[in-house]
């Protein structure tokens, strides 16, 4: 199953047709500045260097720049992951002793420019990124259905803030299947999808097909390729420990928790997507919702309250003038729950699932997820649009962290 199979079950919010199209033809069509919190310029033990990269993902960047600077990888630190195939500037902190080894590192299509010195750079620590992307092959009729779908989607009061399909996978959409397995406690499971699943078309699956049909560990090691760092890592550890729990904690957390928030990330897009189904709104609370206050745009999902009959008015005039948000859940086993019909449809979904909140605590504690609140609709800031002949649709806006450009342009181009 590709990413477009996998996100055909979402409901769209907008109903009018959309412009199609491609996007990423060339990682130029895709560009993400990041802006980065303030606090990061304070202090002086790191130095704050400017990343510039193409094609390559966050951590393998990471991963390649320590290696050259001589330093350990979990001495750099950054704000967020961002797309492989695009052009992309964020934020780096090494320590200040290691500034020239970074400043002469030259690695092919990174860039690294030192801005100043600052603090470590911890996940989550950006207000957000500003998108130019180009839509390339699109309906001729591109920017009126654009016009018309911008203009729905304003009055329905946003675009669905679904998680994009980076969450999950591009060509191998397991991310959230192995969450599961790992938060059931199935080690062997997870790993065997991790290391076996394999769609076709990419380097390495011949292997993985291998691995999957026999479970061969040192065949695998004599057949993965190096690239495939992470399956090596984890293939090694099980040779050593005959365990398949401790092989997948030799992986880094960020790789690990990325399967743990993958499912809590799936289960918040059928929230969304049932919720559209069944005609329940978006952008306005029911009795029993948790809303999240929004200041400039900006959501504050630390900063939540629940819906009651006596503050149901207030709280819809506030979301009207753009001064909070109806959220879904992050399910997790902190996690404030909704009551009445949205507490319904999140129990629904736990139910089905085979899980409850406290599921998520029985993780191994470095992966144990609090879980949280995400509001169900965003608005872009700043959104620009225009046909450039000849070569498709270009679009420019500013989202806050965590929110995805493509589910957003999914809206516009309805190409799942």
């Amino acid at each position: 199953m590709d990413y477009h199979e996998f996100f055909s079950q979402f409901r769209y919010l907008s109903e009018r047709p959309g412009i199609g199209g491609s996007i990423k033809t060339q990682p130029e069509d895709f560009v993400v500045i990041e802006d980065p919190l303030p606090q990061i310029f304070e202090g002086r033990k790191h130095a704050i260097f400017l990343l510039k990269k193409r094609n390559w993902d966050t951590m393998s960047a990471v991963k390649e720049i320590a290696k050259r600077a001589g330093i350990s990888y979990r001495d750099i630190g950054f704000a967020g992951t961002k797309d492989r195939h695009a052009v992309t500037y964020q934020y780096i902190s090494v320590p200040a002793g290691a500034r020239e080894a970074v400043e002469n590192v030259q690695i092919r299509d990174i860039e690294l420019r030192f801005v100043s010195y600052g603090r470590f750079i911890k996940l989550g620590h950006l207000i957000g990124n500003r998108f130019r992307i180009i839509v390339r092959n699109v309906n001729e009729r591109a920017f009126e259905r654009t016009k018309e779908i911008v203009h729905e989607l304003r009055e329905k009061g946003g675009f669905p803030n679904y998680f994009g399909y980076q969450r999950f996978g591009e060509r191998r959409v397991t991310n959230h299947l192995i969450g599961k397995l790992l938060l059931q406690g199935d080690f062997e499971g997870a790993a065997r999808l991790f290391l076996g699943a394999h769609e076709g078309g990419m380097e390495g699956d011949e292997a993985r097909r291998h691995f999957w049909e026999t479970g061969d560990v040192e065949k695998a090691l004599e057949e993965f390729p190096n690239f495939l760092r992470y399956e090596r890592t984890m293939l090694h550890r099980y040779k050593e420990t005959g365990s398949w729990r401790r092989a997948f904690l030799s992986l880094p957390m960020p790789i690990l928790r990325i399967f743990i928030h993958a499912y809590q990330s799936y289960l918040f897009n059928l929230y969304v997507s049932r919720r559209i189904e069944r005609g329940i709104p978006l952008n306005e609370a029911l009795v029993g919702d948790i809303v999240v206050q929004v200041k400039g745009g900006i959501p504050y999902r630390d900063r939540t309250y629940r819906v009651t009959k006596t503050n149901i008015g207030f709280v819809n005039e506030k979301i009207r003038r753009g001064e909070a948000a109806v959220s879904g859940p992050l399910f997790g086993f902190a996690m404030r729950r909704a009551k009445g019909l949205p507490g319904k449809l999140e129990g629904e979904i736990l139910d089905e699932e085979g899980i409850t909140l406290d599921t998520f605590r029985k993780l191994p504690k470095p992966m144990a997820e609090p879980g949280g609140r995400r509001e169900l609709l965003i608005r872009p800031l700043g959104l620009t649009y225009g046909h450039i002949p000849g070569t498709g649709m270009c679009f420019r806006f500013f989202l806050p962290k965590g929110v995805y450009a493509t589910s957003v342009l999914r809206e516009i181009m309805k190409d799942h």
